[in-house]
């Protein structure tokens, strides 16, 4: 098996590469993806660089795509720093120590945050037999577990969504996240939450970016999210090799 540790992995473009939009290219491995898929660098008044993962920072920023492994050998080895200085045009600014920590715990912030407004738009559904019933109904989009759900209660609604969506004896199942029933009942507002689903496609998608992020970013060997609406055939992202997956528009605001 592959590990995240000891290999370079390419970013996770395919889920973005119908956005009609423009495009970032990470400043240290110089490969191109929607921002989406990407993590944005900001440098404070004071000099400093601080993650800004939400792209709401004001000013030029910096773009990068790399898990934290990688960032950590870029820091370490200066590579990062000379990155940034061509960035942002000055050698004039201080890189924290913690730089991959900062960034990881705001990935897993904006992750937490978006599963909360999903629930608190109604898009999202939790409670075993909510989900089962909403899957076997053929409703589920996305499907996540807690980090400390049981194996046979992932398989009992992973069957479910198999067969409501009529793809028995396939391996769709859900995603465990690295996070407990804790955090995301606190993330939730809501008790024991074990399992999550999503029924509406564009929540679905809005959750599968911000997850796909911070997974990519910590080194999970699961980046793909669990939904079930994947394009397939001529229609998926990138079939037609004469046309251009994406309208490159590379800046670095």
């Amino acid at each position: 098996m592959r590990s995240p540790r000891n290999e370079t992995r390419s970013l996770n473009t395919r889920a973005h590469a119908d956005i009609d939009g423009p495009v970032r290219k990470c400043i240290l491995s110089q490969d191109r993806a929607s921002p989406v898929a990407l993590i944005r660098l900001a440098l404070s008044p004071d000099g400093v660089i601080l993650p800004d993962v939400r792209a709401k920072a004001p000013g030029r920023g910096a773009w990068i795509g790399v898990d934290r492994a990688e960032l950590d050998v870029a820091l370490a080895k200066g590579r990062l720093r000379g990155a940034l200085s061509r960035a942002f045009k000055t050698s004039a600014l201080t890189i924290p120590d913690d730089l991959p920590q900062l960034i990881e715990s705001a990935l897993e912030r904006n992750a937490l945050d978006r599963l909360g407004l999903e629930a608190k738009a109604g898009t999202l559904v939790t409670g075993s037999d909510r989900i089962e019933t909403a899957a076997r109904s053929g409703q589920l989009r996305a499907l996540y577990h807690a980090a400390d759900a049981r194996e046979d209660g992932r398989r009992k609604l992973a069957q479910a969504w198999r067969v409501g969506s009529d793809r028995e004896g396939s391996d769709l199942k859900g995603l465990a996240l690295p996070v407990e029933r804790t955090i995301l009942s606190l993330a939730l507002g809501r008790e024991n939450v074990v399992h999550i689903a999503l029924t509406d496609r564009h929540a679905a998608k809005r959750v599968s970016e911000a997850l796909d992020r911070w997974l990519h970013f910590i080194g999970s060997e699961s980046l793909s999210a669990p939904c079930g609406t994947a394009p397939q055939g001529a229609s998926a992202p990138g079939s037609d090799p004469a046309s251009p997956a994406v309208d490159v528009r590379e800046e670095f605001e």
